[in-house]
C-alpha cells in the first residue's frame, strides 16, 4: 500500500478513536487526555505484537505502519503547539487573569526553576550522570499539561479562581521550561562549562524578545480585522496563520521564544479583537478553535503515547528507583512553592490569598504530557550526549508522565472531593435556593398555562405541577435569601449582575453595528472597570469605576490642546462626536439595566436591595445625561442627526434579521434573499458614514453672534476676526484660575459660564465677556471662571487688547461701564 495512503489511514483511524474516546471518558469519569494517553499505549503495544503480513493484509500493514510510525521532536513543537497555545490564551479572559497575575507568574516562571533545580539536584547523587543533564531532565519534566486537571475542575464545577490559576499557569510554563531546556542542552552539545550568567541572560532575551513580537504580531492582526469587512472565513483563516507565522518567525528568524510570543499574542488578540468582531463572528471564531484545539490535542497526545514503548527500551529497577526519587523531589518542588513562596505576595499585597486546599490540589494536579514526551525525544535527536543519559533521560521522563497521567490525573477529582472544592460556597448556595424557587414556580405556571392552551384535562396538569410545588416548598424550607445571606453582600452580588449584564448589552448594541468599534472597546473597558470595582470594592469601587467614563480620555485632551495652540479643528470634532456616541449608547444601556433591576434582580435580591440598586442607577443615568444634554444643547443639528443615523442602522438590521428568518423558513428563495441582502448592504453603508460636527468655530461666525459687536462696520468686523481667537470652552472645565496673571479677555459667543467669588457665585451668558478686570488693572485674576455647559469663545490676548479699545470706542466705553460696576477701574 502506498505509504503516503497507508499514513492517511492510521491518522484517520486515529481521529476516529479520539472522539470515540470523549463520550466514553464522561462515562467513565476519567480526563479524556488521560484515556487517550493509555489507548495509545495500548495500541503500540498492540502493533508491536502483530506480525505484518498476516491477514487481513490492511491490518498487519497498519500494525506495522504503527510499530514503524516516528515523528520528530519539531513535528510536535512546531505542528501541534502554536494551535494548543493560541487557542488557550484566545479564550481566557484577560483582566480576570490579570487579578492573580503575581501568583500566576510564580507558578508559571520561577516554579519552573524551583523543579528544575530541586530535581535536578535530587537526582545527581543517584543517577550516574553529569549534574548539567539531571536539571536538563528536571526542566523536561516541569512543564505541566493543563488539559485534563481544567477538565476535571470544569466538569465537578471546581472554583472559577482554581481553574484561572491552572490556565494561566499552562501558558508561561511551557515557554520558561523550554526555554531552560534549550539552554542546558546547548551545554550539554557544545561541552563548555556551564555559565549561568549568560545562560540566565539567553533566558532574559528568549522572554523578552517573545513578549515584545507577541505584543507586535497581535495588534498588527487586531489592526486587520476591520479591513476583511466581517467575512468570518477570512477571519478565521487569518487567526489560524496567526501564530504559526509568529512562532516560526520568534524561533528561527528573531532568535526569541516563540511559545512566549504565541500566548503573548492570543492574549492580546482576544482582548482585542472582541469588540472589532461581530457577537457572532467571534462566537464562530471561538467554535472553529475549539475544534482545532481539541483535534490537535488529542492527535499530540495519542501520537505521544505511540512513542512510549520505544521510549521505554531497557527500562531496569534502578529506573523505577529514581522514578520515585523524581516524582518525590517534583511534589517538594511544586510544595515549596506554593506553601513557602506564594504567601509573601499576600503579605506584600500582590496577590489574594490562596487557601490551603487550593495548593494541595494544585501540587498534586501537576500533569504533565506531549510537550514533556516532545522534549524527551528531542534528546534522542540530539549529538553530543552519550547514549546511557540519552536512555536515562527519556525512560524517566516517559514514566514521569505515564505517573502523573495515570495515577495523580485518576484521583484528582477524588482529592478535590475530600477537601470539598465542589460544594457551593454559603453566598453561591443561597442564591442558588432563591435561583431554584424562582425558577420552579415560572415552571410551575408555564405548565398550567399551556394545558390550558391545549385543553388537555385539569388532572393532567395537575399530576405534573404536583412533584414542582412539592419542590418549590423543599428548597424554601430554609428560608429566604434575605434572612440567609446580609445586605452587603446582596447589594455586592447585585452590583456584580450589573456589571456583567452591562457587558452583555454593549455587546448587543455592537451586534447592531449601531456604533463603531472603538466606541464599544472603550465601554466594554469600562464595563469591565466596573465589574472588578464591584467585586473589590462593593458600592463605592463600583461608583468609582462608573465615573472614570466621565472623564476626558488622552485622545480628547491631545485634540483639545491642539485645537488651543495650532487652531486645528478636525481632531477634536471627531473626538467631541465620539463623545456623542459613547454617552448615547451609555444612556440607553443604562434605561435597560434599571429595567433589568427591576425585572430580574427585584424578585431575585428582594425590594430593599433593589431599591439600593436603583438607586445606584440613577446616579448613572443622571450623570450620562447631564453629559449628553451638554453635547446635545451646544450642537442640536449633529444630535438629531446623530439619533437619525443610530435607529437607521438599528432598523437595518433588524430589517436583515427579518430577511435571514424569512429564508431559513423557507418562505424565500437563495436567489431573492441575496437581492435584499445586497439592498441592505448598500443602505447600511451610506448610514455607516458619520454625519459631519461643527464646533462653530468659525470667528466671523462668532463674531456676528455678540451684540457688543453688532455696530461694526464689514471692514472692522474683518480687522476684529484677525486679533481675536475662536476657543471651545468644556463642562465643568476652568478657563479661569483665581492668582493667575490676565493674558487675555473673553466674549461668550454661545454657552454659559459661572465666575467663582469667594461670596457668590455669577452666572454669563451669550453676550457676556470675562477676563477683562485683570487686563485694566494689571491685577492677578480674582475669581475661578468655569464653563457650565460647552461654550463658544472668542479670545483677546493682552497684547491686542489696548490696541482694540482704542479703535472701537464704543466697545471700551461698554466694557469700561461693565468693569466699575464689578469693581475694577482702568489703570491710566
Amino acid at each position: 500500500m502506498n505509504d503516503l495512503i497507508l499514513f492517511i489511514l492510521v491518522i484517520s483511524a486515529l481521529l476516529v478513536v479520539a472522539s470515540v474516546l470523549q463520550p466514553l471518558a464522561d462515562r467513565l469519569r476519567l480526563p479524556h487526555s488521560v484515556l487517550l494517553a493509555a489507548i495509545g499505549v495500548a495500541i503500540a503495544a498492540a502493533a508491536v505484537t502483530l506480525v505484518p503480513g498476516r491477514e487481513p493484509r490492511m491490518i498487519g500493514e497498519a500494525a506495522a505502519a504503527i510499530a514503524e510510525m516516528s515523528f520528530s521532536s519539531s513535528t510536535y513543537i512546531l505542528v501541534f503547539l502554536p494551535a494548543l497555545l493560541f487557542q488557550a490564551a484566545l479564550t481566557i479572559d484577560v483582566r480576570r487573569m490579570m487579578e492573580d497575575a503575581a501568583p500566576i507568574l510564580l507558578l508559571a516562571v520561577v516554579a519552573v526553576f524551583v523543579a528544575t533545580a530541586v530535581i535536578g539536584l535530587a537526582l545527581w547523587p543517584l543517577a550516574g550522570v553529569p549534574l548539567v543533564v539531571c536539571l536538563m531532565l528536571g526542566s523536561i519534566v516541569a512543564t505541566t499539561d493543563p488539559a485534563a486537571v481544567i477538565a476535571i475542575f470544569r466538569d465537578i464545577g471546581a472554583p472559577a479562581r482554581l481553574v484561572r490559576l491552572v490556565e494561566g499557569e499552562s501558558l508561561l510554563n511551557d515557554a520558561a521550561a523550554i526555554a531552560i531546556f534549550y539552554v542546558l542542552l546547548e551545554m550539554i552539545v557544545s561541552g563548555d562549562e556551564p555559565d549561568l550568567l549568560m545562560g540566565a541572560w539567553d533566558l532574559a532575551l528568549d522572554l523578552g524578545g517573545g513578549t515584545v513580537l507577541g505584543i507586535f504580531g497581535a495588534r498588527l492582526a487586531v489592526a486587520v480585522i476591520p479591513l476583511l469587512r466581517g467575512r468570518r472565513t477570512a477571519e478565521v483563516t487569518l487567526t489560524l496563520a496567526l501564530p504559526y507565522l509568529i512562532y516560526v518567525t520568534g524561533d528561527h528568524f528573531l532568535g526569541v521564544s516563540g511559545v512566549v510570543a504565541v500566548a503573548v499574542a492570543g492574549l492580546v488578540f482576544g482582548a482585542g479583537s472582541r469588540s472589532r468582531l461581530s457577537p457572532s463572528g467571534w462566537a464562530y471564531l471561538d467554535a472553529v478553535w475549539e475544534q482545532v484545539a481539541f483535534l490537535a490535542g488529542s492527535l499530540v497526545f495519542i501520537l505521544a503515547a505511540l512513542m512510549v514503548p520505544k521510549l521505554l527500551v531497557g527500562v531496569s529497577a534502578h529506573d523505577g528507583f529514581l522514578l520515585l526519587v523524581m516524582v518525590a523531589a517534583a511534589l517538594v518542588a511544586r510544595a515549596v512553592v506554593l506553601f513557602l513562596l506564594l504567601p509573601p505576595l499576600t503579605l506584600l499585597k500582590l496577590s489574594a490569598k490562596i487557601s490551603n486546599s487550593y495548593k494541595l490540589v494544585l501540587t498534586w494536579g501537576g500533569l504533565r504530557g506531549a510537550v514533556t514526551l516532545a522534549l524527551a525525544l528531542s534528546v534522542t535527536e540530539a549529538r553530543g550526549i552519550e547514549g546511557e543519559e540519552q536512555r536515562l533521560v527519556t525512560v524517566l521522563a516517559t514514566g514521569f508522565v505515564l505517573f502523573t497521567l495515570f495515577v495523580n490525573g485518576t484521583t484528582l477529582r477524588t482529592v478535590i472531593k475530600l477537601l470539598g472544592l465542589n460544594r457551593l460556597s454559603p453566598l453561591n448556595q443561597a442564591l442558588r435556593t432563591q435561583v431554584l424557587a424562582l425558577s420552579l414556580a415560572e415552571v410551575r405556571d408555564s405548565v398550567q398555562e399551556t394545558a390550558q392552551e391545549y385543553e388537555f384535562a385539569p388532572t393532567v396538569a395537575r399530576a405534573i405541577q404536583k412533584p414542582y410545588d412539592a419542590r418549590i416548598a423543599e428548597v424554601t424550607s430554609g428560608g429566604s435569601l434575605e434572612e440567609r445571606i446580609s445586605d452587603r453582600d446582596r447589594i455586592t452580588l447585585g452590583l456584580i449582575s450589573l456589571a456583567n449584564r452591562e457587558r452583555q448589552l454593549v455587546l448587543e448594541h455592537h451586534g447592531l453595528q449601531t456604533v463603531s468599534s472603538d466606541i464599544i472597546e472603550a465601554l466594554l473597558r469600562n464595563a469591565g472597570e466596573i465589574y472588578d470595582g464591584a467585586r473589590t470594592g462593593g458600592r463605592i469601587g463600583y461608583n468609582r469605576a462608573a465615573r472614570k467614563i466621565l472623564r476626558l480620555p488622552r485622545a480628547f485632551r491631545f485634540a483639545y490642546s491642539l485645537h488651543r495652540w495650532t487652531g486645528v479643528e478636525r481632531p477634536l470634532a471627531r473626538q467631541v462626536s465620539k463623545r456623542f456616541d459613547k454617552f448615547l449608547v451609555r444612556r440607553l444601556v443604562l434605561e435597560e439595566l434599571i429595567r433589568f433591576n427591576s425585572r430580574s434582580l427585584k424578585p431575585l435580591l428582594g425590594d430593599r436591595v433593589a431599591e439600593l440598586l436603583g438607586e445606584v442607577l440613577g446616579g448613572r443615568m443622571e450623570a450620562s445625561s447631564k453629559a449628553l444634554d451638554a453635547l446635545e444643547l451646544q450642537y442640536p443639528e449633529y444630535a438629531e442627526a446623530l439619533s437619525q443615523r443610530f435607529l437607521r442602522k438599528f432598523a437595518l438590521r433588524r430589517e436583515m434579521a427579518r430577511y435571514e428568518s424569512l429564508f431559513h423558513d423557507g418562505l424565500i428563495g437563495q436567489e431573492l434573499f441575496e437581492d435584499l441582502r445586497r439592498g441592505v448592504e448598500v443602505r447600511r453603508r451610506e448610514a455607516d458614514r458619520r454625519p459631519k460636527l461643527d464646533l462653530r468655530l468659525d470667528k466671523v461666525a462668532l463674531i456676528a453672534q455678540v451684540p457688543l459687536f453688532n455696530g461694526l462696520e464689514p471692514k472692522d468686523m474683518a480687522r476684529l476676526a484677525k486679533i481675536l481667537r475662536s476657543r471651545l470652552a468644556l463642562p465643568d472645565q476652568t478657563f479661569i484660575r483665581a492668582g493667575d496673571r490676565g493674558n487675555a479677555m473673553y466674549f461668550i459667543s454661545s454657552g454659559a459660564v459661572e465666575v467663582v467669588l469667594p461670596d457668590r457665585r455669577i452666572r454669563l451668558g451669550r453676550g457676556d465677556f470675562f477676563g477683562e478686570m485683570a487686563l485694566l488693572d494689571g491685577a492677578p485674576r480674582r475669581a475661578d471662571v468655569v464653563a457650565l455647559t460647552y461654550c463658544t469663545l472668542l479670545e483677546l490676548r493682552s497684547g491686542d487688547f489696548s490696541k482694540f479699545l482704542k479703535a472701537n470706542p464704543h466697545i471700551s466705553d461698554r466694557i469700561d461701564q461693565v468693569a466699575r460696576e464689578r469693581g475694577v477701574k482702568r489703570v491710566a
